[in-house]
């Protein structure tokens, strides 16, 4: 997925979007907002009332007509104050959390949903640990977004022009003309180093996203790397991303080094102005040491937090940055989409058809051409043939994983593309060649067929795939972990629970994609049997690598360079001596000859 590229301005159109998409998350709680921003407005009133408050307890203390007592009410008043200040601050952030932790929750799920509603080409062509790394950071980026810029600087900015508007009003206006221009020169400088190193930390991402997604790959295929002993090539391969990314960390720190030099020089010479014009007042008789100490604490109070306006600039650029990829993912094209109202599928039977079935992945590279044929309710019909020939193809469009470029597929006489693609996946079950297993119990796979069936139910189903003694002689029995993609299990053991899986979401329509085909003859066998039960009654459709098995189809559709160049039944097809006939001869062969055992001598 390819990044946005933000503007050069201080808020460009793309930060300009991704808060307004974000905006209607938070403004749900409209009350609370409004409610929290009272507080906000009124704990920088409090604060802003600190420093007049000392003010006139130094000249009342410094006075030399009035005796030497404490204000007893200014110091009760000053405490109650700075009292205010925090109280407001910290139930500003009550009231607010709900907000916040409503608009991640949301925004997360919102994302979650949408990636399983986009097409298994997306899919097929992601990086998982790139594209999980962009939602966590997104999400987290939400919370900081919101807690910089509401909470962070807008006080400030609040802060800044109340102590500006107090300056101008019990002063000369220079104090508040000095403050401003600090202000809006080290806001300028801000913005313009940092959109500086936001191309660095931008690259910074990217490459992080591109060594995170290379290392997941490298460890889901563990076993391969160690199959060709190419561990030294995966570092090296992992180093090289990492180097990238070193080097564009390196040219963000200096970045960072000289806009923290720029600021602080800023703040300290708008602070060395005041307090020198300030003390000069006070030689000359026109302040007294109560202004000079409100004006010092006005400083304090002010230019501490302007000293992380750049840093927390920063990190809202950065959030937007994050956000902007999340909203990146929701932007995504979904290729498959259900029809306006489309109604459910009608199940009468589970009568499948292809007519005049045609489809590319690439328009340049038909995949299906002209296919036509029909499943009876019941029936089960075997699609065999080379590899690429398009036999996987089929299931693929049967699940609508994609749509047809040609010609429909029907089902009791409905095109599949004009009904809910939710009705659609439950009148379908399949046994795929590679069974890939949740990492989590074998009860969870198992009753993953159907999350709301009952535990005597998913225990049917086990026994009926053969694997419920299985089950119960292990340790942990319904408990025990398969692991990461259910590599703790055998090759049959998994296709039993895949069976079992299929068995408990008892579909009418039911796909075995070579689902025995990478066993051992001993194991095919017996899953062979099993499968055969699994079928009984159901409209089947076999994709098969081994004609062995499917010898007692009701029809068998021979499948060549994308078209039905045959089809009969498996006596028929022998007796025509084409196609079908070459692929049994062929592999009968091959039994044969693994069959003879070839004798050495020494």
């Amino acid at each position: 997925m390819r990044p946005h590229h933000f503007s050069t301005g201080a808020a460009g159109p793309a930060d300009l979007r991704t808060l307004a998409r974000l905006l209607p998350y938070l403004w749900e709680y409209r009350a609370r907002v409004i409610l929290a921003m009272s507080l906000l407005v009124a704990g920088k009133l409090a604060g802003v009332g600190i420093p007049v408050l000392l003010k006139d307890i130094v000249d009342h203390l410094g006075s030399k007509a009035a005796p030497l007592t404490v204000p007893v009410g200014l110091l009760l008043a000053y405490g109650l104050l700075r009292l205010s200040s925090t109280m407001f601050s910290d139930l500003r952030d009550i009231v607010f959390a709900r907000v916040t932790q409503r608009a991640i929750r949301r925004i997360g799920l919102e994302v979650f949903r949408h990636l399983h509603g986009l097409s298994l080409r997306f899919h097929l062509e992601r990086q998982t640990g790139g594209i999980t790394r962009d939602i966590e950071r997104g999400t987290r980026s939400i919370s900081s977004l919101i807690n910089l810029a509401l909470f962070s600087v807008l006080p400030t900015l609040i802060e800044i022009l109340l102590v500006a508007g107090i300056l101008l009003v019990r002063y000369d206006w220079l104090y508040a003309a000095i403050t401003l221009t600090a202000l809006i020169v080290y806001m300028v400088l801000t913005f313009t180093i940092t959109e500086w190193r936001t191309k660095f930390r931008r690259s910074m991402n990217e490459l992080d996203s591109l060594a995170s997604s290379k290392a997941i790959d490298s460890l889901l295929n563990y076993e391969t790397v160690k199959y060709f002993g190419n561990e030294n090539w995966e570092a090296e391969r992992y180093d090289a991303n990492l180097s990238n990314w070193e080097a564009a960390a390196v040219k963000n720190q200096l970045a960072l080094g000289l806009l923290n030099v720029a600021q602080a020089s800023i703040i300290a010479i708008a602070v060395t102005v005041m307090l020198m014009r300030a003390s000069a007042g006070v030689v000359a008789g026109r302040m007294t040491v109560g202004d000079l100490v409100m004006i010092n604490a006005f400083l304090i109070q002010m230019f501490i937090p302007l000293n992380f306006l750049g840093v927390m600039y920063r990190e809202i650029k950065q959030s937007l940055t994050d956000i902007e990829r999340l909203f990146e993912i929701l932007r995504a094209h979904r290729e498959i989409a259900d029809t306006p109202g489309a109604p459910d599928l009608r199940l009468s039977g589970g009568r499948l058809e292809f007519r005049s079935v045609s489809f590319a992945y690439d328009p340049e590279r038909p995949v299906l051409n002209e296919v036509s044929f029909e499943i009876p309710a019941g029936h089960n019909v075997a699609v065999v043939g080379a590899s690429g020939a398009g036999k996987s193809t089929l299931a693929r469009l049967c699940y609508r994983f994609y749509d047809v470029t040609g010609g429909s597929i029907q089902i009791d006489g409905q095109d599949i593309r004009q009904v809910s693609q939710a009705s659609l996946r439950r009148a379908i079950g399949i046994v795929p060649q590679d069974t890939v297993l949740f990492n989590d119990s074998i009860y969870y796979n198992i009753a993953y067929g159907r999350p709301d069936a009952s535990r005597q139910e998913v225990i049917e189903a086990a026994r009926a795939a053969h694997i419920l003694h299985f089950i119960e002689s292990l340790p942990k029995g319904w408990d025990t972990q398969v692991g990461e993609r259910g590599l703790k299990l055998s090759g049959g053991e998994k296709q039993r629970v895949a069976i079992a899986r299929t068995l408990l979401k008892d579909p009418a329509i039911l796909i075995l994609d070579e689902a025995s085909s990478a066993l051992d003859s001993q194991t095919e066998k017996i899953i062979q049997a099993e499968l055969k039960e699994v079928a009984q009654n159901r409209t089947t459709l076999t994709i098969a690598h081994r004609l062995s098995t499917i010898v007692d189809s009701h029809a068998i559709l021979v499948m060549d360079n994308g078209r039905i160049v045959e089809s009969g039944t498996h006596r028929d097809l022998l007796e025509r001596q084409g196609s079908y006939y070459k692929l049994w001869t062929l592999q009968q062969q091959e039994t044969t000859d693994k069959q003879v055992e070839p004798i050495t001598g020494e």
